[in-house]
């Protein structure tokens, strides 16, 4: 990945200091979702080149996010399964200089986070997602693709299908309940409630697989 650009003015934690941080606060730490929730599936986009930019943004398909969000997001999934649902991840914990290169290729900030201000995919406090049927592995069909830029994306957009209809209602409701807000232009992205309290980082995946 490139180097992250700091002619935004924001300085984004490294790994030494996200290490560094973890001894007087270890719910900071960014856990490997794939290690503590259960049948989690993974369609990591930005590790291949199906996403808005065409490009390979990551090296690896991992999927990190902060401990307290790990946790709120196995509740989520526990509840999915008994409707016979799992959740399947496009994107969690994001590193800055991926902020950085999205905004240069789309300007537009209402799909689009700042980089003045960092997101809160760099902070480990959002989830890009989607529901699956467990029996097939499918996914749910929702209003748009991930990643669409149309208003056929915001989560309260009006549809017309009430199958897609009820399987967003499934989605949001479900993650609203255990401590998640859906974002105003995206039905798939979820931010954790009190990411306030977490630092925008610069960290590669490879690093955290140390």
């Amino acid at each position: 990945m490139l180097a992250a650009q700091n002619k935004y003015g924001l300085k984004p934690a490294t790994y030494e200091q996200y290490k560094e941080s973890l001894k007087t606060a270890p719910q900071k730490e960014l856990v490997d979702l794939e290690k503590v929730i259960p049948g989690i599936v993974l369609d990591i986009r930005y590790a291949t080149t199906n996403n808005f930019t065409g490009e390979k943004i990551y090296t690896l398909a991992k999927a990190y996010a902060r401990k307290p969000v790990a946790e709120a997001l196995k509740k989520a999934q526990a509840e999915f399964n008994k409707m016979g649902y799992g959740v399947k991840m496009y994107d969690a914990y994001r590193p800055y200089k991926a902020t950085v290169k999205f905004y240069e290729v789309y300007k537009d900030t209402t799909y689009v986070a700042s980089p003045y201000k960092g997101s809160r995919h760099n902070r480990g406090c959002a989830l890009d997602m989607t529901i699956i049927d467990l029996k097939t592995g499918k996914e749910l069909q929702m209003p748009t693709e991930f990643d669409s830029f149309k208003k056929e994306a915001w989560p309260y957009s009006p549809v017309s299908d009430p199958v897609i209809k009820k399987n967003r209602e499934t989605l949001i409701s479900v993650m609203h309940k255990n401590g998640f807000k859906v974002t105003g232009s995206e039905w798939w992205h979820f931010d954790f409630i009190g990411w306030q309290k977490f630092e925008v980082m610069d960290i590669d995946f490879e690093e955290l697989k140390k």
